[in-house]
C-alpha cells in the first residue's frame, strides 16, 4: 500500500472493522478514477495490479481522502512477481515525487482535418486566416504549411483520388484560397467529431426496460447464443438475441455465469516506471547476497510487507542465479532454450516497457524474415522480447542485437508496421478521426464488421500495395514504399511512437551501440524465472497474427521458481546427460555393411577411431570400396565414393589401394567447402566439442574447421555457446554443438530435473510415514517429552476417543501408560477436542453424551 507504513496498527484494525460493517467506502480503482467521474466520498482505494504509470496511479489513489484535512490512501494488490516489483518501483518513484512527463502529439493530421471541416462547416474559411488560426494551439505550433495544404487538398479532393471527389467533405475555390462546406459536410462533423477511437464493441441493452448496461467484445457477442448467461458489472444476464451492434439480455435473476473475454491492446507501462523498475532492480542486486537484509530495505523503500518483499527478494536471487546477472537500464540478458518441439526460444531480457520492446521485437522480427526468408513468432511484454526460432535459425546468441542498428532502425520499424496487425487499426482510427469514414449513417452507428470492411476498401483505394497478393510480390522489389498521404503518413506516425517508442529505441540502439550497455547471453536448459512472464504472454502480446492454439511458445514447459540456491546449478548442461547422448549419437558398427554406410557419413575416419572396426575396414579393403589415405596429419579411412572428398582436402595424399574418383560423386568448393561436408556428417555424431578439439581429432587445420563450423551455423546445423561445464569458453573459442543432438541433451538434463522432484511410490510415503510418526520398534519416543512430540505431529487429525490411548499412543510411545497422558491435560500442556467445521449453529436439542467412538483430537495449547 502507498500509505501502509504511515497507518498504525490500531488505525489499520479501526479500518478493517469498519469495512466489515460497511461503513468505510471503499473504490476500486478503474478508469472512472482517472476520467473524474464523481464517485463519491472515498475512505481507501484499492487498485488490483500496477497502475502502469506513476501519474495514473497517484491520480487514482488520489480520488480518496476528498475533503479537508483527509490523507489519500490506496492500497496496492499485485497479480504477479513482476507486478510486485513494478508496483515497489511505483511507490519509490511516488514517494519521491518522480511522474511521467507531459507528451503533447504533434499536429496529428487526423484531428486537423475534423476540425477544418468543422470550421468550414460554420461558414467560408480563408486559408490563410484558417492557417494562422491552426498555428496558434501549441500541438500545432510548428506545423508546415505542406502538410496543411495536404490536408485541405484530401478534404477537398476526395480522400481517394482515384474515386474521384466522391466524399470530399469541402470546396475549395483556389482563385479566392477559400473554403466552403459540401452538403454533409456539417452532419459528418457532428455525428463524427471527437478523438476516442472506436472500437469493436457491442452495447448491451437491458429487456423490457431498454437501459443499456454495457458492452461487450465484438468476438464475444458474435460467438455467444439466445440463452447464454454471462457476468456483467455484479450481475448475470441472460441473452434474448444478438443484433448487429446490439446484445438484448434480460435479468438471470443470479443463475450461474460465464465470464466475458474481450480483446484489445494491453496498455504499456510509462518509460518513466520502466526506468524505475531497471533502478530498483540494480539498487537490489547488490544486496542479494544478504538476502534477509535486501527484504528489510525493500519493505522499507516501497511500504510493503516483510513477506511481499521476500518473495521479491527470492523472486531476483533466483533469477540473477540463473542468468548471472539482473537486466537493468544497463544490462541486456539474453537466453536461448529448447521447447519441447526440439525448436528454440530466446528472450531478451530488457526492462524497457512494453511499448520499446514492441518495436525492438518488430524490428527483430522483420530482420529475420530479411536475413532467413522465415516469418518467426514474436511477443514483447514491459520486461522482454521472445523469439521463437524455426529449426534453420543458428547465430551466436550475444550478436542478436546487432541485426538492428539506430541508423536504420526507422526504416525496419515503417517495413514492420506495415504488415503487422496494428496498422490497419490505426487506419481505421485515423481515417474515422478525419471524418472519412462515418461514424453513423441513418441515425445508427455504424455496425464494427461495416466499419472495418469499409476501412480496408479505402486503404485498398489509397495505399493499393499494402493489401496486394503476395502472389505478385515477385513484381515488387524491396520493402513497401507508403505514399505521401495525410492519413496514411499519421497512421505510420501513431504506430511508431503510440503503439510503438521509436525514440526509445534509437536510444537504446544507441546506448548500445556506444558500449554503453552490457550484454550477456545465456543458452540454458529450461526458461529463467524471469521468462516465465513472457514464455506465457497473452494474446495482446503477440506481435504477429498466429492464434494462441499455434504458438511455438506453447511447446515451452515451465516449472515453478527454484530458490535462488538450487537455481544456480539451472543453467549448466548435465555432464551425465553430455555423455550419454555423444555415447548413443556415436555408430553402433555390426557389420560392413553399417561400416561402409558411417564412412558416407563421416566421409574421413581419422585410424585412431577405426581400430575398433579393424576386420570389417580390412573387408572393405578387399572389396575395393574403401581405403587408407596418407596425409601429413596421419591416416584416415576413406570410402570409395568419397575420394574426390578427401583428395580436396588435400591433394598430396596418398591412397593404399589407389582409387580413383567416381563419376558420381558430387562437386566441391575447394578444402573450405570438403571440411564443411565432413563436418556436417561428424558433428551429429559427438557431443558438444571445440573447433580444437574437432581440428585435432580430423588433423585439419584450425582455421579450416572454425571456418566450416561458420558455414555450418549459417545453415541452421549447428549453435555455438557454453556447453561443456569445466572447459574453457570465450567468444573466439566457443563450443559447438549440432541442433539435435543439443536438443537431445536438454530433454536428459530436464528428466534429470524432474526426476528430482517427481512423487515417490505410495509404498515408500507409507514406509517415511511409519518411521517418522515412530511406529517402528526402535524409533518410539520416551516419556513426557516424547508424547509431547507424538502428539505434535498428530495434533488435528480426529480419531475415535477409546483409540488414542488404546491404540495411536501406546504405538508411539515406549511404555505409554494413561496417567502419562492425564498428567500432561492436567498440567496444562495437552488439550483435547473436536475442531469444528465453521462456526455451527446451536442445537435445538441437547445431544447424547459422547462415547468412545465420539471422534477427538489431541493438540499442544501453544
Amino acid at each position: 500500500a502507498a500509505h501502509h507504513g504511515s497507518l498504525s496498527r490500531a488505525r489499520r484494525l479501526d479500518a478493517e472493522e469498519r469495512l466489515k460493517r460497511g461503513a468505510l467506502r471503499c473504490a476500486v480503482a478503474t478508469a472512472s478514477l482517472e476520467l473524474g467521474i464523481d464517485v463519491g466520498a472515498v475512505d481507501l482505494v484499492v487498485q488490483l495490479g500496477s497502475p502502469g504509470g506513476v501519474a495514473t496511479g497517484l491520480q487514482r489513489i488520489g480520488r480518496a481522502g476528498h475533503w479537508r484535512g483527509a490523507t489519500p490512501k490506496g492500497r496496492i494488490f499485485p497479480t504477479t512477481r513482476d507486478e510486485l516489483l513494478e508496483c515497489a518501483a511505483f511507490v519509490r518513484a511516488a514517494r519521491d515525487g518522480r511522474i511521467e512527463d507531459t507528451v503533447v502529439p504533434r499536429h496529428p493530421l487526423d484531428v486537423l482535418a475534423q476540425q477544418i471541416a468543422a470550421e468550414a462547416a460554420c461558414g467560408p474559411q480563408g486559408e490563410e486566416a484558417l492557417f494562422a488560426r491552426v498555428r496558434r494551439a501549441w500541438p500545432y505550433r510548428d506545423l508546415p504549411r505542406a502538410e496543411f495544404d495536404a490536408v485541405v487538398a484530401m478534404l477537398s479532393e476526395g480522400v481517394a483520388t482515384r474515386r474521384g471527389r466522391r466524399g470530399a467533405l469541402l470546396h475549395r475555390d483556389g482563385v479566392h484560397e477559400v473554403l466552403r462546406a459540401r452538403r454533409g459536410a456539417r452532419l459528418a462533423a457532428l455525428t463524427g467529431g471527437g478523438a476516442i477511437p472506436d472500437t469493436a464493441q457491442y452495447q448491451v441493452v437491458a429487456e423490457p426496460e431498454g437501459a443499456v448496461v454495457g458492452q461487450l467484445d465484438e468476438d464475444f457477442a458474435i460467438e455467444s447464443l439466445a440463452g447464454d448467461v454471462f457476468l456483467l458489472g455484479n450481475a448475470s444476464w441472460r441473452i434474448r438475441r444478438v443484433e448487429s451492434g446490439t446484445v438484448r439480455v434480460e435479468d438471470a435473476h443470479g443463475a450461474p455465469p460465464g465470464v466475458p473475454f474481450w480483446n484489445a491492446e494491453a496498455p504499456g507501462r510509462s518509460a518513466r516506471l520502466s526506468r524505475e523498475v531497471a533502478d530498483l532492480r540494480a539498487a537490489l542486486e547488490p544486496r542479494l547476497g544478504d538476502r534477509a537484509g535486501a527484504a528489510a530495505w525493500l519493505a522499507e523503500e516501497a511500504a510493503m510487507p516483510l513477506p511481499g518483499a521476500r518473495q521479491a527478494v527470492d523472486y531476483l536471487a533466483a533469477s540473477r542465479a540463473v542468468l548471472g546477472a539482473l537486466p537493468t537500464a544497463d544490462t541486456v540478458v539474453l537466453e536461448r532454450f529448447f521447447d519441447e518441439s526440439g525448436g528454440m526460444q530466446v528472450v531478451v531480457h530488457a526492462p524497457l516497457g512494453a511499448r520499446t520492446n514492441r518495436a525492438l521485437g518488430l524490428a527483430l522480427r522483420k530482420r529475420f524474415c530479411r536475413s532467413f526468408d522465415f516469418e518467426l513468432q514474436a511477443a514483447a511484454n514491459d520486461d522482454g522480447v521472445l523469439l521463437s526460432l524455426g529449426p534453420q535459425h543458428a547465430f551466436p546468441l550475444e550478436a542478436l542485437l546487432e541485426l538492428v542498428d539506430s541508423g536504420s532502425a526507422e526504416e525496419v520499424l515503417v517495413a514492420a508496421a506495415l504488415q503487422s496487425p496494428m496498422f490497419p487499426v490505426r487506419w481505421r482510427w485515423d481515417a474515422t478521426r478525419a471524418l472519412a469514414l462515418p461514424r453513423m449513417v441513418g441515425g445508427r452507428r455504424v455496425p464494427p464488421a461495416i466499419a472495418r470492411m469499409r476501412a480496408d476498401d479505402l486503404l485498398a483505394a489509397v495505399f493499393p500495395m499494402a493489401v496486394a497478393c503476395q502472389d505478385n510480390a515477385d513484381q515488387h522489389t524491396g520493402s513497401l514504399e507508403p505514399p505521401e498521404h495525410p492519413l496514411v503518413t499519421e497512421a505510420l506516425r501513431d504506430c511508431l511512437h503510440e503503439a510503438m517508442d521509436h525514440a526509445g529505441l534509437a536510444a537504446f540502439l544507441r546506448r548500445l551501440e556506444a558500449g554503453e550497455i552490457r550484454v550477456v547471453a545465456r543458452d540454458l536448459p529450461e526458461p529463467s524465472p524471469l521468462a516465465h512472464a513472457i514464455v506465457g504472454a497473452r494474446p495482446w502480446a503477440f506481435l504477429d497474427d498466429a492464434p494462441l492454439e499455434e504458438r511455438r511458445a506453447r511447446a515451452v514447459a515451465l516449472r515453478r521458481a527454484l530458490p535462488a540456491e538450487e537455481a544456480g546449478g539451472l543453467g549448466a548442461l548435465d555432464a551425465g546427460a553430455i555423455g550419454e547422448v555423444a555415447a548413443q549419437v556415436w555408430p553402433d558398427v555390426r557389420d560392413e555393411e553399417e561400416l561402409h554406410d558411417v564412412l558416407l557419413d563421416l566421409g574421413l575416419l581419422p585410424a585412431v577411431d577405426g581400430a575398433a572396426w579393424e576386420g570389417h575396414l580390412d573387408a572393405l579393403v578387399r572389396g575395393g570400396r574403401a581405403a587408407r589415405l596418407s596425409r601429413a596429419g596421419g591416416t584416415s579411412w576413406v570410402a570409395a565414393e568419397r575420394v574426390r572428398l578427401a583428395l580436396a582436402l588435400e591433394p598430396g595424399a596418398r591412397l593404399a589401394p589407389p582409387l580413383a574418383p567416381r563419376a558420381g560423386e558430387p562437386a566441391l568448393d575447394g578444402p573450405e567447402g570438403a571440411a564443411a561436408r565432413v563436418l556436417r556428417g561428424w558433428l551429429p555424431r559427438l557431443g558438444p566439442t571445440t573447433a580444437l578439439a574437432l581440428a585435432e581429432r580430423l588433423t585439419l587445420p584450425e582455421a579450416l574447421v572454425r571456418d566450416a563450423l561458420l558455414q555450418l551455423e549459417r545453415e541452421g546445423l549447428a549453435l555455438r555457446g557454453v556447453f561443456l561445464p569445466g572447459v574453457a569458453w570465450s567468444a573466439e573459442r566457443p563450443h559447438w554443438c549440432d541442433r539435435g543432438v543439443l536438443a537431445r541433451i536438454h530433454r536428459l538434463t530436464l528428466g534429470r530435473l524432474r526426476r528430482e522432484i517427481e512423487p515417490v511410490a505410495t509404498a515408500d510415503l507409507i514406509r517415511f510415514l511409519v518411521r517418522w510418526q515412530r511406529a517402528l520398534p526402535g524409533r518410539r519416543a520416551h516419556g513426557a517429552r516424547g508424547l509431547a512430540e507424538v502428539v505434535g505431529q498428530l495434533q488435528g487429525f480426529h480419531a475415535a476417543a477409546g483409540a488414542w490411548e488404546r491404540d495411536l499412543l501406546p504405538a508411539r510411545v515406549a511404555g505409554f501408560a494413561p496417567g502419562l497422558l492425564d498428567e500432561a491435560c492436567l498440567q496444562g500442556e495437552v488439550a483435547w477436542g473436536r475442531l469444528a467445521q465453521g462456526a455451527a449453529a446451536a442445537p435445538a436439542e441437547p445431544r447424547a453424551a459422547p462415547t468412545r467412538a465420539a471422534p477427538v483430537t489431541l493438540a499442544l495449547r501453544a
